[in-house]
């Protein structure tokens, strides 16, 4: 026996009972998964995106999730044995048999009421193990529960909340719930809104990391953060010994500032990828790079170096890096000054097989018998989650009973 409920009925009964106007795509995702009769047995993958389609549809608000969300908690699927429940149900109200592993709601409206509402269903959901908030603009309010969240989940291992416009205050609180978090593998904490010149969240941020002893993976990109602060951050990593991924890219940090980071590399031996794009590192950070690269450290994997206003010198110096260190394998160099010496150097590290093709963004071409370096789209990005304990979307997250997903890549 099977029943097969009509969600876009449902959904058009819940906003009258409501009082809430129907979402025009909301609805039409809903019509659409009643098409599909393959969902009803291998589950609903429902894609309520925010801004990646060629026409742009009305995003999701707070107040249209609350109105899903009644939808779904009241949808029940069964056939067999198999009992199907929705992703929200799942989410707001936890069962033995949850299977909500990866919700995905970037880009959309939802803002403080919607961030509460999430963030209070994860003090008690005990099967979510991936979310993504990006661009929903939260605020410091709404920063501040998934703060409050942080304190009392413990299944959460993956959390995105970059370009949110949270403040110092939320920064600072969310810095201290992981200081005793033993869950959170990954977190994005990029684009915030600060106003203070005294880095302040770097500071909290440095602390957790002395005790924390589980974050994997850290992006702190567009942080206004300078030397102090990534002096404050290698101090900490001195005494880290979980983190792979750290993205300071998108900062005011110059060469002084990644002097600490080249002393760091040369006794750390941990992190595996690190993201400076953007940042004002030239010559001599370069130089500083490839010295604990060549001499020190084997344990970075990529580095990012993209728009530091290196010229030849430094650019030549972490090529020559790149033979004695077999182990950094992917290196980015795109937005600097390269003269023929970058070109030549960079297009034999790729012609000898150190450096392959798809671990870089330059590819060599030559005219009339010089060596020249175009751009490729690679880059950091492919990497985001990508550390061996935190790694990317597993089968068993891609294929959970029910997801609400709107995806965007970075």
């Amino acid at each position: 026996m099977s029943v097969h409920p009509d969600l876009h009925q449902h959904y058009v009964l819940a906003c009258q009972n409501l009082g809430r106007p129907e979402h025009p795509f909301i609805a039409h995702v809903l019509e659409e998964a009643d098409k599909n009769d393959k969902i009803w047995t291998k589950g609903i993958t429902l894609k309520i995106a925010g801004n990646n389609h060629l026409v742009p549809v009305q995003r999701i608000t707070g107040d249209d999730l609350q109105v899903l969300a009644s939808v779904l908690c009241n949808t029940v699927f069964i056939t067999g044995k198999l009992f199907l429940c929705s992703l929200l149900s799942d989410l707001f109200v936890p069962k033995e048999n949850s299977t909500l592993r990866y919700l995905n709601l970037m880009f959309n409206d939802i803002g403080i009421s919607g961030a509460e509402l999430i963030a209070g269903a994860l003090h008690r959901n005990e099967t979510l193990v991936y979310l993504r908030m990006t661009g929903n603009k939260i605020g410091n309010k709404g920063g501040m529960s998934f703060a409050s969240m942080l304190e009392i989940n413990s299944t959460l291992e993956k959390l995105d909340l970059g370009d949110c416009d949270m403040g110092m205050q939320c920064l600072i609180a969310i810095a201290t719930a992981l200081t005793h978090n033993k869950s959170v593998k990954a977190i994005n904490l990029n684009r915030p809104l600060l106003y203070s010149q005294e880095e302040e969240t770097t500071v909290h941020v440095a602390l957790m990391l002395k005790s924390n002893s589980s974050l994997v993976e850290l992006h702190l990109c567009k942080h206004e953060m300078k030397n102090f602060g990534v002096d404050r951050l290698c101090e900490a990593l001195y005494e880290n010994s979980s983190l792979r991924y750290l993205d300071l890219s998108c900062n005011k940090i110059t060469h002084d500032g990644v002097k600490f980071l080249g002393e760091l590399l040369k006794r750390n031996q941990t992190l595996e990828i690190l993201d400076l794009n953007a940042n004002r590192i030239e010559d001599d950070g370069a130089n500083y790079l490839s010295e604990a690269l060549a001499l020190y450290n084997r344990t970075l994997t990529a580095l990012s170096v993209v728009s530091n206003n290196i010229s030849g010198k430094g650019l030549v110096a972490l090529s020559s890096a790149m033979k004695t260190n077999i182990e950094l394998s992917y290196i980015y160099i795109w937005g600097n000054k390269f003269d023929e010496a970058t070109c030549v150097a960079f297009s034999e590290l790729i012609q000898m097989g150190r450096l392959k093709p798809n671990c870089t963004d330059v590819e060599p071409y030559e005219v009339d018998g010089h060596v020249y370096l175009a751009e490729l789209s690679h880059g950091l990005q492919k990497h985001y989650y990508w550390t061996p304990s935190c790694g990317e979307e597993t089968n068993q997250d891609a294929n959970a009973s029910l997801a609400i997903t709107a995806v965007s890549e970075y």
